[in-house]
C-alpha cells in the first residue's frame, strides 16, 4: 500500500480528475475538502476499508476496481457492490456512530482519495446543492441494497445468478461480453451461494445457450431469457 499524490491530484482546486459531485463546490469549499486529503494506492486484495473500524474519511475511488462487502458469521462474506472510479463510499457511519459498517477491498491495483469526514460535514452545512446530491447518492445506494436483499433472500439460485450477470453486464462492464475481474468464489459471494453452485449453474446456462463461457470470459447470448429467469426468481 503506497501513499501518494499524483501529478493530477496535487490539490482539489486544480484537479482535472475529480468526481463530478465536486463540481458543485466553489474554490473555498474545495480548499476545505483538500485540507488533510491524501491519496493511497492499493494492491490486489488489500483492504481500503475494514468493517468495524473508525469512519474518519469519505473515500473516492479514483482508479481500479474494488468490492464492497459485509463480513458475516464464520468468515462468510456477502458482496453488495463493485466500486468503479468516482464512486464515493464511507457509509452511514460517517454521520452516525463513526464506524465503517462494511469492508472494501481492491480487486486489482486501485487508488483512492481520503477526505476528512469533518471537512465533508463543513461543506454539507454550507452548500445545499452538495448536501442534496450527497443525500441522493446515499438514497440511491440504499435503494440498490434493498433490491439486492430481495434477490438474495427470495429468489432461487438461478434467479440470483441471473441478477448478478445482468448487474455485471449493465453496471460494471457495460457489455454483453465481459472478462471477469473477480473469482468464482467472489461471484458466489455476490449471489449468496457457494463456488460449486455457481460453477454448476453457469454450466446449465451454457448448455441452454443462454451464455457462452471461455475461460473467465462470459458472453450473454440471450439477455431476455436471462431477464425472464431473474423475474421468475
Amino acid at each position: 500500500m503506497l501513499h501518494k499524490k499524483s501529478e493530477a491530484c496535487i490539490n482539489c482546486e486544480t484537479c482535472n480528475n475529480k468526481s463530478p459531485i465536486f463540481n458543485l463546490l466553489n474554490q473555498e469549499e474545495l480548499k476545505i475538502m483538500n485540507d488533510g486529503r491524501f491519496e493511497v494506492t492499493f494492491n490486489h486484495g488489500e483492504n481500503i476499508v475494514k468493517q468495524g473500524t473508525s469512519a474518519s474519511h469519505l473515500i473516492v475511488l479514483t482508479d481500479g476496481l474494488a468490492k464492497l462487502f459485509l463480513e458475516g458469521i464464520d468468515k462468510k462474506n456477502l458482496i453488495l457492490d463493485l466500486i468503479l472510479p468516482w464512486k464515493l463510499f464511507g457509509g452511514p457511519g460517517l454521520f452516525t456512530d463513526m464506524r465503517y459498517h462494511y469492508s472494501v477491498t481492491a480487486i486489482n491495483e486501485s487508488s483512492a482519495c481520503f477526505i476528512a469526514a469533518e471537512n465533508v460535514r463543513k461543506v454539507i452545512r454550507s452548500n445545499p446543492d452538495f448536501a442534496e446530491t450527497m443525500l441522493k447518492h446515499c438514497n440511491h445506494n440504499s435503494a440498490g441494497n434493498f433490491d439486492r436483499l430481495i434477490s438474495l433472500t427470495q429468489k432461487q439460485m438461478p434467479g440470483r445468478l441471473a441478477d448478478t450477470l445482468i448487474y455485471l453486464s449493465n453496471q460494471i462492464f457495460r457489455s454483453l461480453s465481459f472478462t471477469l475481474s473477480i473469482t468464482r468464489q467472489e461471484l458466489g459471494e455476490m449471489s449468496n451461494m457457494t463456488k460449486e453452485s455457481i460453477t454448476r449453474i453457469l454450466k446449465e446456462f451454457e448448455a441452454e445457450e443462454i451464455i457462452r463461457l471461455e475461460g473467465k470470459t462470459i458472453e450473454i447470448l440471450k439477455l431476455n431469457t436471462l431477464k425472464d429467469i431473474s423475474i421468475r426468481g
